[in-house]
């Protein structure tokens, strides 16, 4: 009886010496990729803990400067946040209020530098739409009218399309075309939400050019 489950085992040893032969190396490979794989992963998640930690240090100072109107201090933070942590959203919130703090003291090509940094390298698509938004009033202001229609005419988040047909709206009144310039403010007032004070606006601007929001299109001037 020992000596059949001696024989036993002994096959059972052979077929996984064999098994092995044939296929070990390439099981070895696959765990090795798996486990670099997790490494990699866990590395990464680490190091965007930390660049995000580090960033919150920097954007401190960049409200700590917001609130006292420093602007040179505010341009030190700003410019160290972007170069040491620019894929971090705290780079482009930065972005964002350094161009308004430029903008409010007439610096109006420094402003459409930061609001253009935040379009082209920001990391998050709701801080790139407003900068888009935000960088479309200034190009219209300089009659770049057609770099403005392009950033506004850009695939944006959900929230920030009916803002995008506003100003859409308005580059159309500039140009002179006021049926787009309705039909316009007409599909922004649509979707926004119900309760959004901004449609409030928006009535204003239709009844200004003479229609409701729910005019037909049939019934535009």
């Amino acid at each position: 009886m020992a000596t059949n489950l001696d024989l036993e085992e002994q096959e059972q040893l052979d077929q996984l010496k064999h098994f092995w032969a044939q296929w070990g190396n390439a099981i070895s490979s696959v765990l090795a990729v798996l486990a670099l794989a997790y490494l990699g992963y866990t590395g990464w998640n680490y190091w965007q803990r930390q660049q995000a930690a580090q960033a919150t240090v920097l954007f401190d100072t960049v409200e700590r400067a917001q609130r006292s109107a420093d602007l040179a201090l505010m341009e030190r933070a700003v410019s160290d946040i972007k170069d040491k942590f620019g894929s971090t959203v705290y780079a482009s919130q930065a972005g964002l209020l350094l161009a308004q703090m430029l903008h409010d003291k007439q610096r109006v090509d420094d402003a459409q530098t930061q609001l253009q940094w935040v379009v082209d390298q920001g990391s998050d698509a709701g801080y790139q739409a407003v900068a888009r938004l935000r960088l479309s009033a200034i190009l219209m202001d300089k009659k770049q009218n057609e770099a403005a229609r392009q950033l506004l005419s850009a695939k944006l988040p959900a929230a920030y399309q009916a803002l995008a047909q506003d100003r859409l709206g308005d580059l159309a009144m500039l140009e002179g075309q006021k049926s787009d310039a309705i039909g316009l403010y007409q599909s922004a007032w649509k979707a926004m939400d119900e309760r959004a004070e901004y449609r409030r606006l928006l009535e204003i601007k239709l009844a200004a050019l003479g229609v409701s929001a729910k005019t037909p299109e049939s019934e535009k001037p």
